[in-house]
């Protein structure tokens, strides 16, 4: 069924409030606007590349994943794989990788596609050492494996130690280049760091462009994680506000308006969703009863309208299932948030960051097995 906007918004707590609030977010940020910035340079252009053979037993096959990454980005940029590399990168420029660990072990950023991206990039020119792995949390990196992957000369960055639940502390993190919300944890609304998320150093010190390296994952409060959420809650603090408890969740409003902040909105210039393998349920963790192998990787310049895509195939594979589509969903033992709100993918389309509208989406399905 066509989703529209009253399906999407069905069971949503004061929606037009959270989108007003996305809306006037304020910013600090020096970042100039530029043509590889979101929606980037294919607006509503989504490709999805599937291959049954993408994995086996449980464990990625690279020599599939490759013919893989190279059909998406052809399809993608119209250009062979150097040649559509170069459309975004070139020698000199120092590029940000952003990863994924959330859902480890079972649902990472899978080291077979990180290293399909680092072979583009050096095709492209990008020296090993301009190249940098980045995720938030340098535990979590480090206990997904993400540092044991890197080729040689290519670095890794983090911003801090490990997860906190009141993020107040600035260290790793740039204090000229923030967002400020209406929105705080209760009983720290007299602090005025805790209305702002400051943009982690790396993103607006260490690289110049961002590739996306993000994976198809439901979330029990936002709804899915996918483009926009591995961006907004793993490039700035602060952002367990957005979901402080089951019933204060604001993360429709908080993803996108953090998306839109500059350093972030003209960095991020390509995202790849790596979904050979997926969560339909109880994420953004990923318990075994909940994965499913999907066999699909996802290419995009334009985070809403991949966004868009992906939610519709999660909900495709509730209903095989026999659950309800996300926005119908209710509570449970293993998604205990009273609303989940995937329409924070529509709030960034309003907010110019790419394509929502579904009959405006270029979507190309590719099937390499068949």
């Amino acid at each position: 069924m066509h989703l529209t906007r009253r399906h999407l918004l069905q069971g949503a707590v004061a929606a037009p409030f959270l989108r007003q609030l996305a809306m006037s977010a304020q910013f600090s940020s020096n970042v100039a606007p530029n043509k590889l910035g979101m929606p980037g340079l294919f607006p509503g252009k989504v490709i999805g590349v599937e291959d049954r053979r993408s994995i086996v037993s449980g464990r990625y096959n690279a020599d599939v994943i490759q013919p893989m990454m190279r059909r998406g980005m052809k399809e993608l940029t119209g250009a062979d794989w150097a040649d559509g590399w170069k459309l975004f990168f070139s020698r000199g420029d120092r590029v940000g990788i952003k990863v994924n660990p959330v859902g480890q072990p079972h649902v990472i950023s899978a080291p077979e596609v990180l290293h399909q991206i680092i072979d583009g990039l050096r095709a492209a020119g990008v020296r090993p050492q301009d190249i940098v792995v980045y995720d938030r949390y340098r535990a979590q990196f480090h206990r997904a494996g993400f540092h044991t992957w890197l080729p040689e000369g290519v670095r890794k960055s983090n911003a801090v130690e490990e997860y906190e639940n009141i993020q107040l502390d600035s260290n790793g993190y740039d204090r000229d280049h923030w967002i400020e919300m209406a929105l705080t944890h209760p009983g720290y609304d007299k602090d005025e760091r805790a209305r702002k998320s400051f943009a982690a150093s790396f993103i607006t010190k260490e690289v110049d462009k961002l590739i996306n390296l993000c994976v198809l994952k439901d979330h029990q409060s936002a709804g899915v994680t996918l483009a926009l959420k591995n961006l907004s809650h793993g490039l700035v603090n602060n952002v367990s506000r957005s979901h402080a408890t089951r019933s204060l969740n604001a993360c429709n409003a908080f993803i996108p308006a953090v998306v839109a902040l500059p350093t972030i909105r003209y960095k991020a210039v390509l995202h790849v969703l790596d979904g050979v393998k997926g969560v339909y349920h109880g994420g953004p963790s990923a318990r075994p009863q909940f994965v499913w192998e999907h066999h699909t990787l996802y290419f995009a310049t334009d985070p809403v309208a991949l966004d868009h895509v992906g939610w519709r195939r999660i909900d495709e594979k509730r209903v095989a299932v026999g659950k309800k589509k996300l926005v119908e969903d209710t509570p449970d033992e293993f998604s205990t948030f009273i609303h989940r709100q995937p329409e924070h993918v529509e709030i960034a389309g309003g907010l110019g960051l790419g394509v929502w509208d579904w009959d405006k989406i270029r979507y190309q399905h590719i099937r390499l097995d068949s």
